[in-house]
């Protein structure tokens, strides 16, 4: 590897990130969501949600503005629907475990929709919805997101990027999961890049005044741009109703922003849980998933295409690869987890 990137076992990054939270007074059960959640979203490729986040996290957690653990409260609780609270605590052990409440009310009545307010970031959408897969299931997951992304046609942020993934099981195939930002790149994205000192790509997003740039700085300033135009703005707008809305709380540009670490967040997320068993028969809906997923592959490919992939193939290659070889970091990333060490006093043991 370069110097600039280092492969790091995974066993290795999953001990010391769980260690950092603990030291923060996260209860181990909830470190543990955090530290797969993210090395989960390394482990796919995703380094903009992966372990580049845990300063912030941790920046938020000391300066009070996420607690250390979930103290879930229920708003509304119906056979399958469901209002929770997370207590302004960290976004991945909170939305855990609304998704486990998700799943149970499914297999008691088919389906389920839950919502859950006063969240934060909660990494990428998709480890979310793949907890469903285990069950026989087909998972959903989305959430709101601080204000970085201007509506079609408007040049001043109203929705976060607000992502959204669905993951569906099959039989010998691997999994259906699609999981994607409502804007062209993932903000994370355009942040990574301006640690890295490196430009972004025309059209990720627009400065303050609304002209195109190249620089992740002026980007960050401005507002990044909707998927498709129109139509990712339009997508955007329904899952901000269907998370702060939808849960009695805040939405827009009323969330306030991960790196603003004295204030909470007040994140809102949605899951759905479908369970296959209240459609027919498990198998033959696993089985006809895996005709259809043969017969997409099968599809007469362009002289350009050596293979037709089908959402979270990629990813999942990549996972196999990885937990064999290691989990390339940044410097960037790894001068932050070495500090973050320091400051908890824990010894640095990733290289």
């Amino acid at each position: 590897m370069t110097g600039d990137v280092k492969k790091i076992q995974v066993d290795q990054l999953r001990v010391y990130c769980k260690i950092l939270f603990e030291k923060a007074g996260v209860p181990e059960d909830e470190a543990n969501i955090i530290a797969d959640s993210l090395l989960e979203a390394d482990l796919a490729g995703v380094e903009s949600h992966g372990l580049s986040r845990v300063s912030v996290y941790l920046k938020k957690l000391r300066a009070g503005g996420a607690c250390p653990a979930v103290a879930l409260k229920t708003i509304v609780d119906g056979p399958g629907t469901g209002v929770y609270d997370a207590g302004n605590s960290l976004g991945a052990p909170a939305a855990h475990k609304v998704m486990e409440i998700a799943i149970e009310k499914a297999k008691k009545v088919g389906i389920s929709f839950v919502t859950v307010m006063n969240s934060s970031h909660y990494g990428t959408a998709a480890y979310f919805a793949k907890m469903a897969l285990a069950h026989d299931m087909i998972g959903l997951s989305a959430t709101n997101a601080f204000a970085t992304m201007a509506p079609w046609g408007g040049k001043v942020p109203f929705f976060g990027t607000n992502p959204f993934a669905v993951a569906i099981p099959a039989c010998k195939q691997l999994p259906i999961v699609a999981d994607m930002a409502t804007s062209v790149v993932a903000r994370g994205k355009i942040t990574m890049a301006l640690k890295k000192n490196q430009s972004i790509p025309l059209g990720w997003a627009k400065k303050k005044d609304g002209e195109d740039t190249t620089d992740p700085r002026e980007a960050l300033q401005g507002t990044v741009l909707p998927f498709a135009g129109p139509k990712g703005s339009a997508i955007a707008t329904i899952i901000e109703a269907l998370t702060g809305v939808l849960s009695g709380s805040v939405f827009g540009p009323q969330i306030i922003s991960i790196t603003n670490a004295a204030i909470p967040s007040r994140v809102s997320h949605c899951f759905m849980a479908i369970n296959l068993a209240a459609f027919g028969p498990v198998g033959e809906f696993k089985e006809r998933i895996d005709q259809m997923i043969l017969g997409i592959k099968s599809t007469p490919k362009t002289k350009d295409v050596e293979e037709i992939f089908l959402p979270g193939e990629i990813e999942e290659r990549r996972k196999r690869q990885q937990l064999k070889d290691g989990i390339p970091l940044a410097r960037v990333t790894l001068d932050e987890l070495k500090r973050e060490g320091e400051a908890c006093g824990i010894p640095y043991t990733l290289e």
